[in-house]
C-alpha cells in the first residue's frame, strides 16, 4: 500500500451525562491531543477508531485490515471485572465498555501480525487483553509506593524506571541503566499475560513499567508517556525512540503484505 503509515488510535469514552452541558446525553469518543500529534510527528497518518455497535463487530476487524498499527492511549482505570475480580472500591470500577472494545481491537491486530503499542492504560489493557490482572490501586495494595499519579501536578509527576538487560528495550536505549519518565496512574500490573515479559520496573517501588510480547508480533506497552516527554529536555528518556520503532514495525510489517493464510 503505497503512502503515509496509517495508524489507529483506540478512543476515549465519555459516556452520556444528562447533566452535562456540552452534548447533553450524548455518549462522546476522542483522543488527546498530544497523543495524536506525536503518532503523527514522524510522517505517520492517525485515525481515531470508533467503536462500533454490537450488531456492527465485524468493522473492528475491518480496520485492523486497513490499518497498519494501534496505539491504545490512557484514560479510565481498566475495569476489574475484565480480569475476573471485583472492584475493591466503587470509584475504581473503570469502564468495562471501553475495555470489550479496546481488547477486541488487541486482538484483530495481533491476528494479522501488526504493531501495537499501549501507552499508559494501553500498558494495562494490553497485559489484561492477553490473561494479566492488575493492581486495582497502587497506594492500597503496594503500601510505601511511590505516588504514581499527583493531581495537583499530574504531567509533572516524574520518577525513574531501571531496564532489564538485555532486552529490546535496552537494546534501543544502549548504555542506559536507569531513565526518567512521566507517571500519571494508579492501577499497576500485578500477573503478566500470556507471552508478555517486563522489561522496565520503577526503581522506587518495582512497579512494572514495560512490556513486550514474545514473538514475531512487535507488541509494547510502556506505564508512562513517551508522548508527553518535550524532546528538548535532556532528562528525560527520549519518546521518539519507541514511537520509530514501533512505526519500522509498522512498515516492516505493510511490506510484508497479508499474512498467507488470509483469504479474504
Amino acid at each position: 500500500m503505497p503512502g503515509p503509515l496509517r495508524i489507529g488510535l483506540s478512543a476515549a469514552f465519555m459516556h452520556a451525562d444528562p447533566q452535562r452541558a456540552l452534548f447533553k446525553g450524548k455518549t462522546l469518543k476522542y483522543v488527546e491531543q498530544q497523543l495524536f500529534n506525536w503518532t503523527m510527528s514522524e510522517g505517520a497518518l492517525a485515525y481515531m477508531i470508533p467503536s462500533p455497535t454490537r450488531t456492527q463487530a465485524v468493522a473492528l476487524d475491518a480496520f485492523a485490515i486497513d490499518l497498519d498499527g494501534l496505539v491504545l492511549q490512557g484514560g479510565a482505570d481498566v475495569a476489574p471485572t475484565s480480569y475476573g475480580e471485583t472492584p475493591l472500591q466503587p470509584e475504581w470500577s473503570g469502564d468495562p465498555v471501553r475495555d470489550e472494545y479496546e481488547i477486541a481491537l488487541v486482538k484483530a491486530f495481533l491476528e494479522l501480525g501488526k504493531p501495537v503499542f499501549g501507552v499508559c492504560r494501553g500498558l494495562q489493557l494490553l497485559n489484561v487483553a492477553l490473561g494479566g490482572n492488575l493492581y486495582q490501586d497502587i497506594g492500597t495494595q503496594l503500601p510505601g509506593a511511590f505516588v504514581h499519579r499527583d493531581w495537583n501536578i499530574y504531567d509533572q509527576n516524574f520518577h525513574h524506571i531501571r531496564l532489564v538487560h538485555p532486552t529490546h528495550l535496552s537494546s534501543l536505549y544502549p548504555n542506559t541503566a536507569t531513565a526518567r519518565v512521566c507517571s500519571v496512574h494508579h492501577q499497576a500490573i500485578k500477573d503478566l499475560g500470556q507471552g508478555l515479559v517486563a522489561e522496565a520496573f520503577s526503581v522506587d517501588d518495582n512497579v512494572v513499567e514495560a512490556v513486550r510480547l514474545e514473538g514475531p508480533t512487535w507488541a509494547y506497552g510502556v506505564q508512562w508517556h513517551p508522548e508527553w516527554h518535550d524532546p528538548n529536555d535532556k532528562s528525560l528518556m527520549d519518546g521518539r525512540v519507541l514511537l520509530h520503532d514501533f512505526l519500522d514495525a509498522a512498515r516492516k510489517r505493510r511490506s510484508e503484505g497479508r499474512p498467507p493464510d488470509d483469504t479474504a
